[in-house]
C-alpha cells in the first residue's frame, strides 16, 4: 500500500498510539495487567449513579430516545446544551457568553486537530507558524497531531526543588520568546497533564498578557481542570476573556466513552471551528449532551467537581505518593507536587537508562505506565531530564495502584543496582 505524506504521519507507530494500543489492550483484553498508563477516569459509584439515572429517564422518554439517536445535531453542538453552558459559566463566572461563544467536538483530542491545525503550520503567505507550549512536559497527545513539520515549539522550565522528594515545574518567563511573526498560539494544560501541575493565577495572567500583546489566542486545554471537572487541590481561578480559548472534557468527570469536548471561545474562532468540524465530522454526538444538559441546567455540575470528583483524587494522589515514598526509599527520585489531574510524574535522577527501556521492563512485569521522553513536543531531545521521567495513573482501585508502585520500585532499584555492577 502507497501512502500520502499524511498517510505515513499519522499511521506511524507514536507515542499516543502506543498509549492507546495499551489502554485497550489492558481495559478490554488483558485484565490482569496494571493499568497505570493512559488517562482512562477512576470509578466513582455515585458519580455513575447520576449518569444512570440520567440515560434511565431518557430511555424512558420516547422523544428524548429520538433526539438521542435519531437526529443529527449541528457540527456546533446541540443549541440548547451550548445555551446551557453558557448561562452557567456567566452566571457563575461573569463571562459575556452566549449560546454562539461554544461549540461542542467530538473529544477533545478532535478539537485540538481541528484549533491547532487552523492556527499553525504553513499560512498564505509561505511563512510558518508554530504552537508554542510555555511549560514543557506537556500533553502527549498534541505531539503528532500537527500537519507539518516542526508544528510545536517549547520552553524549558525552571525546577523548583521541594522537601519530602518532592519538586515543581515554573515557567521560566525569562526564557519564553513569542511573536506574533512566528508563534500562532500559546497553549497550557491547566492542571498540566502529564505532571499534575496547576499553573499559579499569576503564571496564567503573565501568558494571557504575553498573547494579547503578539497578538495570538491563549489556548488552555481544562480536560482536568476549571470549572469541571475540578481535579485540582490547591486554589486556582477558572481564566477565560476574549483572547481566551478554553477547551473543557467531560471525560474525567466519568464519561470518557462518550467522547464530548466544549470549546469556549470568541465568535470568530467558534464559527471558523465550527466550519472546519463540519467536513471533519460532519456533526457532533447527541450521547455526552443528553446525559449532561440537566447538570449544567441546574449547575449541578459544579457541586459534582467540586465535592465528589476532586476531592476522590486528592485521596488517590496523597496515598499514592505516600506508596511510592515507601517503595522507593532511598533511590535518587523526585516527585513532581502533585496539585491536580489524576497522575503522578516521577523524576529518577540519572536514571542508567531510558523512560522506553524502563517502560518495556515495567511492562514485561505486567505494569503499565507511560515513558516521560513522548511528553516534551517542541523541545530538543538533548535534555537528559526527558528520559528520567515516567508519568504514573493512580486511577484504578488502591489495591492494583499499590501493587504496580512496589513492582516499579523493584524495576528502579534494578536499574540503579545493575549500573553500580562493575563491568
Amino acid at each position: 500500500m502507497k501512502l500520502s505524506n499524511f498517510g505515513q504521519k499519522f499511521t506511524a507507530k507514536t507515542g499516543i498510539v502506543e498509549l492507546m494500543d495499551d489502554l485497550g489492550t489492558a481495559l478490554n483484553e488483558n485484565p490482569d495487567m496494571i493499568f497505570m498508563g493512559g488517562g482512562n477516569p477512576g470509578r466513582i459509584p455515585e458519580a455513575e449513579a447520576t449518569f444512570k439515572q440520567r440515560l434511565e429517564t431518557v430511555l424512558a422518554d420516547p422523544q428524548q430516545l429520538h433526539s438521542l439517536m435519531g437526529i443529527y445535531q449541528s457540527p456546533q453542538g446541540d443549541k440548547v446544551f451550548r445555551g446551557q453552558i453558557a448561562s452557567l459559566l456567566k452566571k457563575e463566572f461573569g463571562w459575556n457568553l452566549s449560546e454562539r461563544n461554544i461549540a461542542i467536538s467530538n473529544g477533545s483530542q478532535s478539537a485540538f486537530f481541528i484549533l491547532y491545525n487552523m492556527l499553525a503550520g504553513k499560512m498564505p503567505d509561505g511563512s510558518h507558524r508554530a504552537i508554542h507550549l510555555p511549560l514543557a512536559p506537556e500533553y502527549i497527545g498534541y505531539g503528532d497531531i500537527g500537519l507539518e513539520e516542526n508544528f510545536f515549539a517549547a520552553t524549558k522550565p525552571e525546577i523548583e526543588l521541594l522537601d519530602g522528594n518532592l519538586f515543581k515545574y515554573h515557567v521560566d518567563f525569562s526564557k519564553l520568546d513569542v511573536n506574533g511573526q512566528s508563534t500562532a498560539a500559546l497553549c497550557v494544560s491547566r492542571p498540566t497533564n502529564p505532571t499534575g501541575n496547576v499553573l499559579t493565577d499569576d503564571e496564567i495572567e503573565h501568558l494571557d498578557q504575553i498573547a494579547k500583546a503578539a497578538d495570538i489566542p491563549f489556548i488552555i486545554d481544562g480536560a482536568y481542570g476549571l470549572p469541571f471537572p475540578g481535579i485540582l487541590f490547591n486554589d486556582a481561578k477558572p481564566h477565560w476573556n476574549d483572547n481566551t480559548v478554553l477547551v473543557l472534557s467531560l471525560s474525567k468527570l466519568g464519561l470518557p466513552g462518550v467522547r464530548t469536548g466544549i470549546i469556549v471561545a470568541r465568535e470568530q474562532i467558534v464559527q471558523a471551528y465550527t466550519n472546519a468540524n463540519t467536513v471533519v465530522s460532519l456533526a457532533c454526538g447527541n450521547l455526552g449532551p443528553t446525559i449532561a444538559r440537566e447538570l449544567f441546567s441546574s449547575g449541578e455540575i459544579l457541586g459534582l467537581s467540586r465535592d465528589l470528583v476532586g476531592p476522590f483524587y486528592q485521596q488517590r494522589a496523597e496515598q499514592a505518593v505516600n506508596w511510592f515514598r515507601a517503595a522507593l526509599g532511598d533511590l535518587p527520585y523526585r516527585i513532581h507536587k502533585p496539585e491536580g489531574a489524576i497522575f503522578l510524574w516521577l523524576w529518577f535522577d540519572g536514571l542508567p537508562i531510558t523512560s522506553q527501556e524502563l517502560y518495556e521492563r515495567l511492562k514485561a512485569r505486567g505494569v503499565l505506565v507511560v515513558p516521560g521522553h513522548n511528553f516534551f513536543p517542541g523541545m530538543d531531545s538533548d535534555w537528559r531530564h526527558q528520559q528520567e521521567c515516567i508519568r504514573v495513573s493512580y486511577a484504578q482501585d488502591g489495591k492494583t495502584v499499590e501493587q504496580g508502585i512496589q513492582i516499579i520500585g523493584q524495576e528502579v532499584a534494578a536499574a540503579y543496582e545493575q549500573a553500580s555492577q562493575p563491568a
